[in-house]
């Protein structure tokens, strides 16, 4: 069923009882098992839908099944980059242009034009000087780049934009960007006819943003309360959970409000039975220059199940890759192998890049004592308000400190 993003309703006791596992992953995140089979499910529709959800009858009656392809959040993306199967790659591929197109990736503007640029290349072929090119972008801007990007003016000034006017900025960005895509040499001198260059090339592009490959989930946070007696109300996010770490993202302005890594987090989910399910993310911060730890409250059906995966994704980082011990020994040298492993490429951090934090535009508990809010910065306590955290590992979360000095409130 397509729910409404960042919906944080919650049932009922009654409509609760019923439900299984199904129902607490909500919109778009039933994801099939090898053992089952997708017609037989296609022909259960309706049945499932009764049995696991509260939509009426009517929206029952005309709702079909969507499958989809979808990367698994648990495959490391330097065994991305090994993948030779071209067709592999073409699936990897589309989907990553699926999620940076609706812009559930967030991307700059320079990175829209090169990821773009590539797909130019691979639907239009090599560039050609003194083709058409521009009209022919222009008609499918869409296929290009996110829809945010593909605004063009309205009324009487858009009706004097003849077919050979000046491209705008998101087309004339995207054309000098497959000016710029390179063609793979071959051995004779040639140029590849493969397009699986291409498709390495963009997923490599991807692998620049801290968020690909994450499972999504909805959710709402509050927002800063502003001006005089005004609430600030909720907005929706998409909390994203990879391997890495969990970033919140804006799912309007299409931007990161908070990126964290697991070293650099605690977490803890409620679902008390009268109140809407939360997930609470606890981070270091200030507030005035001064250090405090910050909560999150992102409310969310799925908070449970996000709580569930990043428990399950620090296990698994610890599992693979043990704590490193204080003292640094001398490792033997590696024996020498036909591909090195991919270089860590930097991670992207403009100055207002869309992929950097805006704590400010979110609405965080800065001090807590014994569950409760107080009124100076320093926290009594002297241990983390919540005890699942990442206990192994060189991480840079800490607990402030409190000091004798400070006045509590």
């Amino acid at each position: 069923m397509d729910g409404t993003e960042g919906s944080a309703g919650q049932p009922g006791p009654a409509e609760r009882s019923h439900r299984s596992s199904v129902s607490s992953v909500g919109a778009r995140e039933v994801q099939l098992k090898p053992k089952h089979l997708p017609y037989k499910l296609g022909r259960q529709w309706p049945e499932l839908l009764l049995r696991f959800t509260d939509a009426p009858d009517d929206d029952v009656a005309v709702d079909e099944p969507s499958l989809q392809f979808r990367r698994n959040v648990f495959f490391p993306k330097r065994r991305e980059l090994q993948i030779q199967d071209e067709e592999v790659l073409r699936l990897l591929y589309e989907e990553a242009k699926g999620n940076v197109l609706a812009a559930r990736y967030p991307c700059d503007v320079e990175d829209c034009e090169a990821l773009g640029a590539l797909v130019c290349r691979v639907q239009l072929g090599p560039y050609q000087p003194g083709q058409p090119a521009a009209c022919t972008l222009r008609e499918k801007l869409d296929s290009f780049l996110p829809a945010h990007l593909c605004k063009r003016g309205q009324g009487l000034f858009a009706a004097f934009r003849g077919r050979g006017a000046k491209a705008g900025p998101g087309e004339q960005g995207l054309l000098n960007a497959y000016r710029q895509v390179k063609e793979t040499v071959g051995s004779d001198g040639g140029c590849e006819a493969t397009l699986g260059t291409h498709y390495r090339a963009y997923l490599l592009k991807c692998h620049e943003l801290p968020f690909y490959g994450c499972a999504f989930f909805h959710g709402e946070v509050d927002k800063p309360a502003q001006g005089f007696l005004h609430r600030g109300g909720r907005k929706p996010v998409a909390v994203a959970i990879s391997l890495e770490g969990v970033h919140v993202i804006d799912s309007r302005e299409k931007h990161v409000l908070l990126g964290l890594r697991f070293q650099e987090l605690s977490w803890d989910h409620t679902s008390p039975e009268e109140e809407e399910p939360v997930l609470w993310l606890e981070f270091d911060g200030d507030s005035e220059g001064m250090p405090v730890n910050k909560l999150l409250k992102i409310y969310s059906k799925q908070a449970e199940l996000m709580s569930g995966l990043i428990e399950y994704c620090i296990e698994l980082n610890q599992a693979v890759e043990p704590a490193a011990p204080q003292e640094s020994v001398p490792c033997p040298p590696a024996a020498p192998t036909s591909s090195p492993p991919p270089t860590q490429r930097p991670k992207l951090r403009r100055q207002g890049s869309v992929v950097c934090s805006r704590i400010q535009h979110l609405s965080t508990i800065d001090y807590v004592e014994d569950g409760k809010g107080i009124k100076r910065v320093k926290p009594k306590r002297t241990t983390s308000f919540f005890s699942r955290q990442l206990s192994m590992g060189q991480g840079s979360y800490t607990v402030v400190q409190p000091t004798d000095s400070l006045e509590q409130g």
